[in-house]
């Protein structure tokens, strides 16, 4: 990827001159995702008016420019501006970012009134990372932050005189529909919603009938069986309609229910698909936490799974996200250009860089074979057992045919007095628990398409190309997988990470 200086000397970007002096409301930027958006901002957009923060405040730091200075600022995903420029960092800090003590799923935010007035209209966009990324949340807070907050969002927008939103979705709002998946509104391939003239789904009296059956719940249940319940709930109504998961379903609700509130507005809906560690910005391999696929590599490292339900010759759709992060950029440049229209986009690899899930699990394995001991926090030994992918009647097959009869030797030496560890049913069990939260997505039978993401790269021109670029043509497979992506979670999702301390110019470590 080029820097800003690298093509200085070329045509002037239009990324640049479109966001000069623009006021950017963001939310979500304690997530993963949503760091990357900002990082990456701040580094490249320095002429950007501003950028305005809505962050929740917890109970360790209740205001948010506390909360941010102390958890997000802190973040090694800034270490590159900082060593390049740590006095523009504190600057940019100073002048350009403001942050908002706010909750996205209450009205106004939870605003007074004046606040909120006055924060709607100093602003020219909005940028909706904010979500539950939990498959198995329990529906009522899945409903909240991933589906109903998009009607404050949208009250925000339209008060604000109709401010562009980019509404960060996901691919997999595709749910359990098969086949070649366009930048289009998804059709439920399970129980009837009724569909408008306009095109998106009418889900008010869905959600309406999801909210009576969340409280019939809790009228019968409390504590712990609640949550369990609500749990039980949410993934029995996402299979019903056509998902596999609650998260994946309450995203395609949200998605209606912008559509239909942002009629005549300007509103971009982009979806990526498995977010991953960054193929080059703002570092190679950049990663916070452990992700989908991250779950079961290390799983398989710390030799706890080794037979994984799967479709070797399916697509594995992994996308990584500074690769994300610049189709978000790219999108709000266009909303702010051309307003009034609703977009949809899909960052992906696919349709035009696909990877089949068995040459994942192949490069992977190769690299543990040959170079684990480069990855100390990643493989604690080189692993001895090989990961196979198996169709899911077989894995079914397979697991519950080793555990009956370890269930009952564990069983009896507990009534014997004797309550030892069996570690092959604890390894049995993870393997299970893994695939009942990831199974859908080792097993694809569809290929998602970013045509129209590719096209829009295309229009702003090359001077952006360079500066933002989104296509995944250029992701080197064995490269990425083998030498980026595992070194990243062994850096950054694995280890302790020495980050830079706002304001006092010292170094600490943080777990």
């Amino acid at each position: 990827m080029a820097s800003q200086q690298q093509v200085s000397g070329e045509a002037a970007s239009r990324v640049l001159s479109q966001l000069r002096g623009k006021h950017v409301l963001i939310t979500g930027t304690s997530g993963f995702l949503g760091k990357v958006v900002l990082e990456k901002l701040m580094r490249t957009v320095p002429d950007i008016g501003g950028i305005c923060l809505l962050i929740r405040g917890n109970a360790r730091y209740p205001n948010a420019r506390e909360r941010f200075l102390n958890e997000i600022a802190t973040s090694s995903v800034f270490e590159r501006r900082k060593l390049e420029d740590g006095e523009g960092f504190d600057s940019f800090l100073e002048s350009k970012l403001t942050c908002v003590t706010g909750e996205v799923t209450e009205p106004l935010f939870g605003l007074p009134r004046d606040q909120y007035d006055q924060l709607s209209e100093k602003l020219d966009a909005v940028i909706n990372c904010a979500a539950s990324v939990n498959f198995r949340e329990e529906l009522d807070k899945a409903l909240a932050i991933n589906t109903l907050c998009l009607n404050n969002i949208a009250s925000f927008a339209k008060s604000a005189g109709g401010l562009p939103v980019v509404q960060v979705s996901t691919c997999y709002v595709n749910g359990k529909n098969s086949g070649q998946v366009h930048e289009q509104v998804i059709r439920p391939v399970g129980a009837a919603i009724p569909k408008s003239q306009q095109g998106f789904y009418e889900v008010d009296e869905l959600i309406l009938l999801l909210q009576d059956k969340i409280a019939d719940v809790r009228s019968r249940y409390s504590g712990r069986l609640l949550e369990k319940k609500l749990v039980e709930l949410g993934i029995r109504e996402a299979n019903h309609y056509g998902w596999s998961d609650t998260y994946t379903f309450t995203k395609w609700l949200g998605e209606q229910l912008l559509m239909k509130a942002l009629q005549g507005q300007s509103l971009t809906i982009l979806r990526p698909s498995i977010i991953e560690s960054a193929l080059e910005e703002p570092a190679p391999g950049w990663i916070e936490g452990v992700k989908v696929a991250d779950a079961i590599i290390l799983a398989y490292a710390r030799g706890k799974v080794s037979l994984f339900p799967g479709k070797r010759s399916g697509i594995i759709d992994v996308i990584p996200v500074d690769l994300v992060a610049n189709s978000i950029i790219l999108s709000l440049t266009e909303a702010l250009a051309e307003p009034g229209r609703h977009r949809v986009y899909q960052c992906c690899s696919g349709s035009s860089n696909p990877i089949r899930l068995g040459q994942f699990i192949d490069y992977l394995m190769e690299e543990a074979k040959t170079n684990y001991a480069e990855y100390e926090h990643l493989f604690y030994r080189q692993p001895t057992k090989p990961f196979i992918a198996v169709n899911r009647r077989l894995f079914d097959t397979v697991i519950s045919g080793a555990r009956v009869p370890l269930s009952i030797l564990d069983r009896a030496l507990k009534m014997a007095g004797q309550p030892v560890e069996l570690k092959l049913l604890k390894n049995i069990d993870t393997t299970r628990s893994l695939a009942t939260i990831f199974g859908f997505y080792t097993a694809p039978d569809y290929v998602f398409h970013n045509e129209q993401l590719i096209s829009l790269s295309q229009r702003l021109g090359k001077t952006d190309q360079a500066l933002f670029p989104v296509d995944p043509r250029q992701i080197n497979w064995p490269t990425y997988l083998r030498k980026i992506h595992l070194a990243g979670l062994n850096r950054y999702a694995l280890s302790e990470r020495k980050v830079y301390r706002l304001n006092t110019r010292k170094v600490r470590k943080a777990a």
